[in-house]
């Protein structure tokens, strides 16, 4: 992960700095995103994300997690739940830079931003209940409506930029060269805005279900037999 500024210094970049592995977010990953983010919360400037590479964020990153005991793997999910309730209630504007393939966790980062500027490359997929993690679930019904988050998660299916944009999980759709200056526009039209109104603004029009999902969470992770279903999960190539 490393930390930056967009070229116009409108906003704080986070990138996931793991190309060989799809960006995908392994335990240092999430603990060095969530603590980056904390740290850029009091300057009050947006904050984007984006991944290096052609992907944002493959999600949930299995290497050795055959090792791993169910409490370490409970820890796992809970950070990366941490991790999106932070991005998801920030007191600043949060956009995602999605110019690649968002999935699983990847995908729940980029739906917890309050904008998602995608390329025609971008494509989102949320596998998480085929392995029996619920993660996101709620969010993402508010972000595309009941009916087709039902849809998505009970078929597994892989959106495209365009069906995204259609169902609101992208914003905004530009090229993928024009992400960042994409961001510095949309950053551009709050000018005058003071950072406690946006604050307040950003509070009311959001809902706090942090408890709820957490607990959602816990209960989807801890019964015996994850192992088993992530095994089958990535046995089936899905």
């Amino acid at each position: 992960m490393r930390a930056g500024s967009a070229a116009a210094g409108a906003f704080r970049t986070l990138t996931i700095d793991r190309p060989e592995k799809a960006n995908a977010l392994d335990s240092a990953t999430v603990d060095a995103l969530l603590a980056a983010f904390e740290a850029a919360l009091p300057d009050g400037k947006p904050i984007a994300f984006t991944g290096e590479g052609k992907a944002f964020c493959g999600g949930f990153d299995f290497t050795g997690v055959e090792e791993q005991s169910q409490g370490d793997l409970l820890l796992r999910f809970v950070r990366i739940e941490t991790l999106l309730q932070a991005v998801r209630h920030a007191p600043v504007v949060t956009i995602a830079l999605v110019g690649g393939a968002a999935f699983g966790a990847g995908a729940d980062l980029a739906a917890s931003c309050a904008y998602r500027i995608g390329s025609r490359e971008a494509r989102f997929r949320f596998p998480g209940f085929r392995f029996g993690v619920a993660l996101g679930t709620r969010h993402l019904a508010r972000v595309v409506g009941q009916d087709a988050a039902r849809a998505i998660l009970l078929e597994n299916r892989t959106i495209g930029a365009e069906e995204a944009l259609g169902l609101g999980l992208l914003t905004h759709l530009v090229e993928r060269s024009e992400l960042e200056a994409e961001a510095e526009k949309i950053v551009a039209a709050h000018q005058g805005l003071p950072a406690q109104t946006a604050e307040r603004l950003l509070a009311l029009t959001g809902a706090d279900t942090r408890d709820a999902d957490m607990a959602d969470l816990v209960r989807s992770v801890m019964p015996d037999g994850l192992h088993d279903r992530i095994a089958r999960y990535r046995n089936a190539g899905r």
